[in-house]
């Protein structure tokens, strides 16, 4: 049997042994990875791809359900996707299995706005200019110049609740490749054309298409590369109920 959790003099759960390295590690992966929008073309190694994969796999999910399954195109795969995507843009419209939000209001709003406005600035492009805008929006569908994807689903019985926990599937396999010096970025926008990605990669109608995952080596010299977000305090987000 095992044994009970410490407690202290009032009767909480005692924290546990500090690691301070782990910890400064962790914080400082979360501090420096960033959404990276310029890929160098040359592949990872396969056995770097599957480091990334058995770390993310640690994910914790609903009842250690561990939904999501993740199909990842390189090479002449990731060229069929890439002209696939091409083909059905200017014509078909965004038909996505999850819904989009129904709206952006508030501060969402201004945080969404915020992000767009800063990488167009980092980029040259002026406020307004819808066309060079589009231009940027359509680089999601080359999956900015990567040397691979990965399509994350899940079980489609699941609903929201497998979806939840592809999202931290996601997390924890953009952090455990930043921490290999890959860069990494997740993309809604592919979800948009699920009949494309079940074509091309022979996805099932029994999965849901969350997402993808664009990743490779960063190309540090592309002004995208350079831009970076801005994050609320954590108190913003934070109830206290004591």
């Amino acid at each position: 049997m095992a044994s009970p959790a410490p407690t202290t003099s009032t009767g909480t759960a005692a924290a546990p042994p500090a690691d301070a390295t782990a910890f400064d590690t962790l914080s400082a992966l979360l501090h420096t990875r960033y959404s990276c929008r310029a890929y160098q073309p040359e592949p990872l190694p396969r056995a770097t791809i599957e480091q990334i994969l058995v770390t993310a796999q640690r994910t914790a999910s609903w009842c250690n359900a561990q939904p999501w399954q993740v199909h990842i195109a390189s090479g002449a795969t990731l060229n069929r996707l890439r002209e696939a995507f091409a083909a059905v843009l200017p014509t078909t419209p965004a038909a996505p299995d999850l819904p989009w939000p129904r709206e952006y209001r508030g501060v969402y709003q201004e945080r969404r706005r915020e992000c767009g406005w800063g990488l167009y600035d980092s980029l040259g492009i002026a406020k307004g200019d819808r066309e060079a805008s589009a231009r940027q929006a359509a680089q999601n569908f080359t999956m900015f110049g990567a040397p691979h994807v990965a399509i994350v689903t899940s079980d489609e019985a699941l609903g929201p609740y497998g979806a939840v926990d592809c999202g931290a599937y996601v997390a924890h396999f953009m952090l455990a490749a930043h921490s290999l010096g890959v860069g990494s970025i997740a993309q809604a926008a592919l979800a948009s054309y699920p009949a494309v990605l079940r074509e091309v990669l022979g996805i099932g109608d029994d999965r849901t298409i969350v997402c993808g995952i664009s990743f490779g080596m960063a190309d540090l010299a592309h002004p995208a590369n350079h831009f970076r977000t801005t994050r609320a305090d954590a108190a913003d987000s934070v109830v206290w109920r004591d």
